[in-house]
């Protein structure tokens, strides 16, 4: 998904990608979303995630996942007030361009209509 202002720029994007080939986790997808600093904090990253939540929904993905690094406090904060949980970090994942490793946070959202048992 792209989002744009009404002169054509863009101001953000989301996409979805699967975690993995194997059919049991054909419902659970890996969240990628990017906003133009220069537009934070105006409701782009909402919508965005709000919309692709909604869509996942529609496609029957259950869970989605979304690796943070952990001084991004916008990106928590977004996906938190879009019902994501904090469920772990993973140490040291992330190599950087100058060598230096990171910490990711990771954070889950299960769906409330897809993949419910009765």
């Amino acid at each position: 998904m792209v989002a744009r202002a009404p002169d054509g720029e863009v101001l953000g994007w989301a996409a979805l990608s699967p975690t993995s080939s194997r059919p049991v986790y054909s419902g659970v997808a890996e969240v990628s979303i990017y906003v133009d600093p220069a537009r934070a904090r105006r409701g782009v990253g909402r919508a965005l995630l709000e919309a692709l939540i909604e869509v996942s929904e529609r496609e029957d993905f259950w869970t989605l996942k979304a690796g943070i690094f952990p001084e991004n406090a916008p990106s928590i904060a977004l996906h938190e007030r879009c019902g994501f949980q904090r469920v772990g970090v993973s140490r040291r994942i992330g190599q950087m361009p100058d060598g230096s490793w990171r910490d990711v946070v990771l954070y889950e959202r299960r769906s409330p209509v897809v993949g419910v048992d009765d």
